[in-house]
């Protein structure tokens, strides 16, 4: 059975204040999140990781596969009106939040639709709680926080002032991230970087702990 619910994200209506976004909660099914979450992979450093580089079970491959497919890409080109029709996909996953996670920035020129979807069973901090920020400067000065709850999405379209953050915090938090990117040069690219920052990382086995 399908774990994204698209009539509810084709429900939900395009925000454009202070830029392009949508919060859904409940976009992953109710009765589909327990066994996302114990295939999840096991990531016990901080950082953003390839799907490439991670172990995980058959109820998460399932639903990345369906994240991936052409309905989903259609649905969000629709609320975004964009074209993603052949645009390349990137997904990552993050286990952890480290100190200096959650700065203030955009996401690069490259990405065209960014989508987070939260795997957090609960969530009581005040941290660690993303921000759509109308500023560059001002962590404060925001249309909305979306608490990183399981099954709770963000979407936003990619621009110069897509500012988003949040504030400190330090332990497990789940999120995976899609990517429509511009071209397939960006996700080898990306992929390279992360493959990089891994060896790193097993060599100096406390860097972005």
């Amino acid at each position: 059975m399908p774990a994204i619910d698209l009539s509810a994200f084709a429900s939900t209506p395009l925000v454009r204040d202070p830029y392009d976004h949508v919060i859904v909660r409940g976009f992953l099914k109710p009765d589909a999140i327990g066994a996302i979450e114990a295939d999840y992979p096991e990531i016990g450093r901080a950082g953003s990781f390839p799907l490439g580089e991670l172990s995980f079970g058959p109820a998460f491959a399932a639903m990345v596969e369906e994240l991936e497919s052409p309905p989903v890409a259609r649905a969000f080109g629709e609320k975004f009106g964009v074209d993603l029709a052949g645009r390349p996909t990137m997904v990552t996953a993050r286990g952890r939040c480290q100190a200096k996670d959650g700065r203030i920035h955009t996401d690069s020129e490259t990405k065209i639709i960014t989508v987070l979807i939260y795997m957090n069973s609960s969530w009581e901090q005040p941290g660690g709680r993303l921000r759509v920020l109308r500023s560059a400067d001002d962590l404060e000065d925001y249309a909305a926080e979306v608490p990183p709850d399981a099954g709770t999405l963000l979407a936003f379209r990619r621009s110069a002032h897509s500012y988003h953050g949040h504030r400190r915090f330090t332990g497990p938090r789940r999120v995976i991230q899609l990517n429509w990117v511009t071209d397939d040069e960006v996700v080898r690219r990306e992929q390279s970087r992360h493959r990089l920052s891994a060896w790193v990382k097993k060599l100096v086995p406390f860097a972005g702990a």
